[in-house]
Formats: C-alpha cells, structure tokens, sequence
C-alpha cells in the first residue's frame, strides 16, 4: 500500500470514521512524550492513541490537511511529509490556554497498517499539561 493510502485511513481515524485499532498491526510500538519505555503491542497503542483523540480533540475535516493554517484552536496538522513508508506531521493546538506543537511519526507496513507511532512535543508547558491530561484519560478508561 503507498503511502498516500495510509495516511487517507489515518485520517480517517482522525474524523472518527474508523476505528484506529483496525489500522494498528499487532505487534506495533508507541512512542509517548510522556512515558520513558516504549509501549509494545496493538491494544496498548490502541488506549493511547483513543485516549489522545479525547484529550486532543480532532479535525472536523474529511481531510486533516485542509485545516493546514487554519486559525483556530482546535487541534490541526500545519505540514505533512511522507517519504517510503513513514509520515511526519506537525500538528498544533491550544489546550487548557497553553499552545501545543508538536509531530506525529507514523511508520506503515506494506499492508498500510501503523507499525511505530511516535510523537514529540513542545513546549515544556504543554508537555506538562498533556502529560497530566493522558494520564487522567488513561485512567478514567481502564
């Protein structure tokens, strides 16, 4: 699957249409900003990743990318660079009055199914804030 593929079903995840556990391959890696040892495995990124959806929110777009400049506080992806199989996408967002930056690294097998999603943050303030609000997520949905 290209590449261009995949990230068509990443943002569907994002507009709520899919699930993002029917993209994540069973033995796939999350990277946290938050969290030191990588977390291993389709059903523990799948809790992340749900998790971020709920304490970042989502593009209201059938496309993430259209929302590209957008001037509201709502979160969006600013730029997109896919290369083979991975695809790097800033994102940004304003939470709790703080600005949020930050990018998603997503890493895709051949079958366009997510096998490493990393994410960066910044800065300190916001790494902060959403260290607290994951964490509050996570539990409240164990």
């Amino acid at each position: 699957m290209k590449i261009d593929e995949a990230m068509a079903q990443w943002f569907q995840v994002i507009s709520g249409k899919l699930d993002v556990g029917e993209i994540l391959a069973e033995d796939c890696v999350f990277y946290s900003p938050v969290v030191f040892t990588p977390q291993k495995g389709r059903e523990i990124t799948r809790a992340y990743l749900q998790a971020a959806t709920q304490v970042f929110g989502g593009d209201s777009s059938d496309e993430a990318s259209e929302s590209s400049g957008s001037s509201d506080e709502g979160f969006h992806y600013r730029n997109q660079v896919m290369s083979g199989n991975t695809a790097v996408l800033e994102f940004e967002t304003t939470m709790g009055g703080k600005y949020v930056n930050g990018v998603d690294m997503i890493t895709f097998n051949d079958d366009g199914m997510i096998t490493e999603f990393k994410v960066m943050i910044r800065p300190l303030q916001a790494v902060n804030l959403i260290h607290q609000m994951m964490g509050a997520q996570l539990e409240e949905s164990a």
